[in-house]
């Protein structure tokens, strides 16, 4: 395909604040709709995370509109459905693993049906703006009746609201469902685990059930892990921890919740973070960094600096190497939940722990293990013939 679109990382001189654009890959020209679709995006208060992921995906729509000489403003339905195709069709740049292996890798329906939900997105946004004629929102939407609908969902007295705008350009995946690690498997990646810090970050996870956004945007006044914290001027009892939502966190760590909760610490947990402490204060350089930051670089330059996404995945993909099993940091906030769920705590109280709006976000949650299952099966055995 001819040299089309990127995204960019760039600097607002005037303020010194980061933000992603979109533009031309040949003559860095900003592509005007694009790079103000992105920064309306941080209007709504949605992550740079998120500002990045867009920014790349409207980039790739705009590229192919490029290559195969389309007028992006002017999708047609066969357009757009060829762009959806191409993208599981066409391989993906040879890189790292990819490279070494020599075989074509190509996209995921998972990963396709997210750049059409951005590219959706943008085609709405400037269809507001009038830069796209309005037919084409139409386009991008098709009402769907509700045949089941979730539960919680209130579908209206007269079942008005059982139809639905539903995405027209959208494969049907298989739902992969979701994992979680059993006690012994947490207990034995915090065993592997060879430095303070990521035992104390595993634990964590798993006690609290913070998203990893959350974790590593937590600051050294956030933890109140004191039986009271009455001179911090806090008058929640025992140890526990704030989850707050920041901006301005030198790893772009955002807490997706805006609500501020309060999680609970364990016993267990105090301990471990002493530990961390203790391997924290070992190294000195760490005091020139980021020191607000409870999660910082201590075995890799530069130290001190706030421990970035990144350098957790690499640590999570260590782990599960080791323990030879899937390991990742979400599987530890379905662990948590599913052991709250399990143990009978009110279904009000996990979902204020886990920070969810809708109630409809837990009934992914409740995960059946094998041995629940197969005390099931017994059960019905035991049972008499005539039953």
């Amino acid at each position: 395909m001819d040299p089309g679109f990127m995204a960019e990382r760039a600097i607002d001189p005037s303020t010194s604040a980061a933000r992603w654009v979109v533009a031309d890959s040949l003559t860095l020209e900003l592509h005007l709709e694009a790079s103000l679709f992105i920064t309306s995006l941080r209007a709504w208060d949605l992550s740079p995370n998120t500002e990045r992921a867009y920014a790349g995906r409207v980039a790739l729509y705009l590229s192919y509109c490029s290559g195969q000489r389309l007028d992006w403003r002017m999708p047609s339905f066969l357009p757009l459905s060829g762009f959806q195709r191409w993208l599981v069709t066409e391989p993906l740049p040879p890189r790292g693993h990819r490279a070494r292996a020599g075989r074509p890798v190509v996209r995921s329906q998972n990963t396709a049906n997210a750049v059409m939900t951005a590219v959706a997105s943008f085609l709405r946004f400037c269809v507001a703006n009038g830069w796209v004629q309005p037919r084409v929102a139409g386009l991008l939407s098709q009402p769907k009746y509700l045949m089941h609908v979730p539960a919680g969902y209130d579908a209206g007295e007269r079942d008005q609201f059982r139809t639905i705008d539903a995405a027209a350009f959208r494969f049907r995946v298989t739902e992969p469902g979701y994992q979680d690690l059993t006690p012994t498997q947490i207990a034995e990646m915090i065993a592997l685990a060879p430095r303070a810090r990521d035992r104390f970050l595993i634990a964590l996870l798993a006690c609290t059930g913070l998203r990893i956004g959350e974790a590593l945007g937590l600051h050294g006044q956030d933890l109140h892990l004191l039986a009271s914290s009455r001179d911090l001027g806090c008058a929640t009892e025992g140890p526990h921890v704030h989850v707050r939502r920041r901006t301005d966190n030198p790893n772009r760590a955002l807490a997706k919740a805006r609500k501020p909760r309060t999680i609970p610490a364990t016993a267990d947990l105090i301990a471990l973070y002493t530990d961390y402490r203790y391997e924290r204060d070992g190294v000195a350089a760490a005091a020139q960094g980021d020191a607000e930051m409870v999660f910082v670089n201590l075995f890799r330059p530069p130290l001190g600096r706030a421990m970035s996404y990144p350098n957790t995945k690499d640590m999570f993909d260590r782990l599960a190497r080791t323990a030879r099993h899937p390991a990742r940091p979400h599987m530890l906030r379905h662990s948590a939940a599913t052991a709250c769920l399990r143990e009978g705590v009110d279904r009000d109280v996990v979902q204020y722990l886990l920070g969810h709006v809708s109630p409809l976000s837990m009934e992914r949650y409740r995960h059946v293990s094998e041995v629940e299952t197969r005390a099931a099966v017994d059960r019905l055995e035991a049972l008499p013939e005539d039953w």
